[in-house]
C-alpha cells in the first residue's frame, strides 16, 4: 500500500519528479560532458540586440511597460505572432485567437485545468515529452500512450486507443519530437487527422522546435488539417532565449475565453516588460537572420553527432536522423537498461538521459536521448567516443 502524507494533495502525489533535472545535477561538474539538457545554445543569444531593445523600450514607455498588462498579452507581439503563422505556414490565425503564456509549459497547465477532469483520457506519444507528462499529471487524467513510429504516430493503435475510450485530447510533437527527434510525415498527418476528423477530440500541437529546421522541407501543420479541432503551443524559448518565459497559446473562441479565464487566476498575466522588449526586438531586428545562424549551428552539431555516433558507437545501436531541433535518439542492443548505462557512463565522465521517463507506462527501457545543442563539435568527438565506450564495455542481455 502506498502511503500519502495528508499535508500534501492527491494531484501532487501523482506527479513525477523531473529526472532530468536531477541528472543536470551531476553535469554541473566541470569534467562531465553533459548530452542530457534540452536548453538552447546560450552562446547563440542575440544579448546585444536584447539590450537596446531593453533601453529603447525604458526609454520610450518605461512606465507602461512597468505597469500591469491585460491578460490576453501584448497587443503588439500578438500581431506579429498572427502574422508570422500567415506568412511562415500559410494560416490564418486571428489575434483574438493567441494568449501569450508564461512558457509555452504555461500553455500545458492551462489546457490541463481548463479541459481535464480526474481520469479523462488523454492520448500522448510514446515516447513523450516528460514537461507534458508533468503538466498533465496534475489533472490526474488517463494517458492512452500511442507508440511513435519512424513517420509519426501509429494510427493503427491510436485507431485502437479511440475504440475503447473516449479521450479529450491528443498531445503531440510532430516537428522534431522530444524525445525521438523524428518528424511526422505529411502523409502520417493526413492519416491521424482523418482519424481524429468528427470525434471533437481537441489535438494540441505543440511546436516548439518547428523553426528550427536545418534539412528537408516544411510540412503542413495539423491546424490546417483539423482547423476547428486543432490548438497550437507556440514560444520564443528556442528561437531567442529562454529566460523571458514567453510562450502562446493559439485555440478557438470559446475555449479561449475559459484559458483567459484560467491565466487570470493564475498569474493575472505574463510579464508585460518582457514582452514589450521582445516586440521591439523584432521591430528593430530580422528574426529570420537570427532563426538562420541558429538551424546552421544545430545543423553542424547534429552532422557532428550522427558521424561521431557511426564511428564510436557498436553497428547494432539504431539512431534517429532527425531534419531539425535538438535531439537524436537511439536504441541500445541486447537488452541493454539505459539506466544501468547511465551509471557506467557517469564513471567515464558523459551523460545522457535515459528513455524511461519519457514513458508513461513505465518500465527498464533501452532508448535514450543525446542532446547536441548545446556541445561544440570538438565536445561532441570526445563525449561520443566515451559513450560508444561505454556501451562496448556494458554487459547485453542473452536469451
Amino acid at each position: 500500500m502506498t502511503y500519502l502524507d495528508p499535508t500534501f494533495s492527491d494531484r501532487i502525489a501523482d506527479v513525477p519528479r523531473s529526472f532530468i533535472r536531477e541528472i543536470l545535477k551531476v553535469a554541473l561538474d566541470p569534467s562531465v560532458i553533459s548530452f542530457a539538457g534540452g536548453l538552447p545554445n546560450r552562446e547563440l543569444f542575440p544579448v546585444e540586440a536584447l539590450r537596446r531593445a531593453a533601453c529603447a523600450v525604458l526609454d520610450t514607455e518605461g512606465r507602461d511597460v512597468l505597469q500591469y498588462g491585460s491578460s490576453e498579452g501584448h497587443l503588439g507581439l500578438r500581431e506579429h505572432i498572427s502574422e508570422r503563422y500567415r506568412l511562415k505556414a500559410g494560416l490564418d490565425v486571428p489575434v483574438d485567437s493567441i494568449l501569450i503564456t508564461s512558457g509555452s509549459q504555461q500553455g500545458l497547465d492551462l489546457l490541463g485545468k481548463v479541459l481535464l477532469n480526474d481520469g479523462d483520457a488523454l492520448v500522448i506519444e510514446e515516447p513523450g515529452y516528460l514537461g507534458a507528462i508533468q503538466a498533465f499529471s496534475l489533472y490526474r487524467p488517463t494517458f492512452l500512450p500511442v507508440p511513435l513510429l519512424p513517420d509519426g504516430m501509429d494510427p493503427d493503435a491510436l485507431r485502437a486507443a479511440l475504440a475503447r475510450f473516449r479521450p479529450k485530447l491528443l498531445y503531440a510533437v510532430p516537428n522534431f519530437q522530444n524525445p525521438s527527434g523524428i518528424s511526422y510525415s505529411e502523409d502520417n498527418r493526413r492519416e491521424v487527422a482523418e482519424i481524429l476528423s468528427g470525434t471533437g477530440i481537441f489535438l494540441i500541437e505543440d511546436d516548439p522546435y518547428g523553426e528550427l529546421r536545418f534539412a528537408g522541407s516544411d510540412i503542413p501543420s495539423f491546424k490546417s488539417l483539423l482547423p476547428d479541432n486543432t490548438i497550437l503551443l507556440g514560444t520564443f524559448s528556442k528561437t531567442l532565449v529562454p529566460g523571458f518565459r514567453l510562450g502562446w497559446i493559439v485555440a478557438p473562441p470559446a475555449l479561449m475565453q475559459k484559458l483567459v479565464t484560467a491565466k487570470q487566476a493564475t498569474d493575472l498575466h505574463t510579464t508585460h516588460f518582457t514582452q514589450s522588449i521582445v516586440c521591439r526586438y523584432v521591430r528593430d531586428n530580422d528574426p529570420d537572420e537570427h532563426i538562420r545562424l541558429i538551424r546552421e549551428v544545430y545543423g553542424r552539431q547534429c552532422r557532428a553527432m550522427q558521424e561521431s555516433v557511426r564511428r564510436h558507437f557498436p553497428p547494432d545501436v539504431a539512431c534517429t536522423r532527425p531534419e531539425g531541433g535538438m535531439f537524436l535518439w537511439a536504441e541500445l542492443p541486447g537488452g541493454m537498461a539505459a539506466v544501468d548505462l547511465f551509471e557506467r557512463a557517469v564513471q567515464d565522465k558523459v551523460v545522457f538521459v535515459p528513455g524511461d521517463p519519457f514513458y508513461v507506462r513505465g518500465g527498464r527501457h533501452s532508448t535514450m536521448r543525446l542532446n547536441f545543442s548545446c556541445s561544440d563539435v570538438d565536445t561532441i568527438e570526445v563525449g561520443i567516443e566515451r559513450l560508444g565506450r561505454a556501451i562496448r564495455e556494458a554487459p547485453r542481455v542473452t536469451s
